[in-house]
């Protein structure tokens, strides 16, 4: 779910896809935040603010987290795959949502559509779409600038997510790193379900005790970056065989599985359920890791069994608390059992079970 190419300001953090152009800087700079435009804003359409020899336009709009999922799945449906969500780590809910238009193929009247083809997205929710910026931005050349802006980021009690050419921090010299470039990635695990998702891993870890996931062959169902499937190699599992079906997220999964040395233990795959099941061999994993949006778990959950072992556990993340409950009709309709297990703001990480091993 977590999607990728954090490109972060000073102070924050980023995630959307990869290949993109770069974000400019989180705390306004020239031409940027409260600078007006010359004329104002756009005619009948919503403010506007200018940066000299625009080559993009950047859409800016505060995120409600019941929309989050519908936006990120809609912007690409549109033909704008340039997307990313930002936060300060110390604001966590505090969530603003950017994508990019090139400036030649959306002139004023078709950003005016396009708000008004997401603004039923917050019908079912009972909400207005948030008033929407649009800023000019040059293409300039960030891929080195932005890196000055990533940390070490610690996640739990022991694990450490650690942008590529940092150094390992003394402070977190204890903790298990996994190495990530967010310049590829499709998440860096500052988003509250993957980081539900590590923080579970971990628990499953800490449960076991000196064995952690030791042995554990582990299914990665939307792997994204890979992140989760490079937690649970570091817990102690044996074997990630992840999938997703954005070619993207296969490359920055295998590419990240190589930045931790991991490649071995890593098959990825473009597909789905489907795929998995087949890169399994008829063997369905011991853990299943899906950090998806909960209207493809319901969608999916049919074709768990072919996936999730028996007698395996699923953690399932990627959806708002407040589809829990219809998530875990349909699990149950599959002979699942499930468990809304932990929550951060309004996501939620579910845990399940085949219904016979917990009767």
């Amino acid at each position: 779910m977590e999607a990728g190419n954090p490109t972060p300001a000073a102070g924050g953090r980023f995630e959307g896809p990869p290949g993109q152009p770069p974000i400019a800087p989180f705390e306004p700079g020239p031409g940027q935040g409260d600078t007006a435009a010359p004329g104002g804003s756009d005619s009948g359409g919503p403010s506007l603010t200018a940066t000299p020899g625009p080559a993009w336009w950047r859409l800016e709009m505060t995120l409600a987290a019941e929309l989050e999922e519908s936006l990120l799945w809609k912007l690409p449906e549109l033909g704008i795959p340039r997307v990313a969500v930002r936060h300060r780590p110390e604001a966590p809910e505090e969530r603003q949502l950017l994508a990019w238009l090139p400036e030649a193929d959306w002139p004023e009247e078709q950003r005016a559509e396009l708000v008004r083809a997401l603004e039923p997205l917050g019908e079912p929710f009972g909400l207005a779409l948030p008033a929407v910026t649009w800023v000019r931005q040059p293409d300039e050349d960030w891929s080195l600038s932005w890196k000055q802006h990533w940390q070490a980021d610690p996640v739990g009690e022991r694990l450490l997510i650690l942008p590529a050419w940092l150094h390992l921090p003394e402070e977190h010299a204890e903790r298990m790193v996994i190495h990530m470039d967010p310049g590829s990635a499709f998440g860096t695990g500052s988003h509250p379900t993957t980081r539900l998702c590590l923080e579970a891993l971990e628990a499953m870890a800490a449960t076991a005790g000196a064995a952690g996931l030791a042995g554990l062959r582990v299914a990665d169902l939307g792997c994204g970056s890979g992140i989760l499937g490079l937690g649970a190699l570091r817990l102690g599992a044996a074997s990630v065989v992840a999938v997703d079906t954005d070619s993207l997220a296969v490359m920055a999964t295998g590419e990240n599985a190589a930045l931790n040395g991991l490649s071995d233990a890593v098959r990825v795959a473009q597909g789905s359920v489907e795929l998995l099941a087949e890169l399994l061999e008829g063997q369905p994993a011991d853990l299943l890791l899906c950090n998806i949006l909960a209207p493809v778990i319901t969608a999916l959950c049919p074709a768990f069994a072919t996936v999730l072992a028996p007698g395996g556990v699923g953690l399932l993340s990627g959806l708002l608390v407040d589809q829990a409950a219809a998530l875990e009709d349909a699990l149950a309709a599959q002979g699942w059992r499930a468990e809304l297990a932990a929550r951060q703001e309004r996501w939620g990480l579910m845990v399940i079970r085949a219904q016979a091993d917990v009767a």
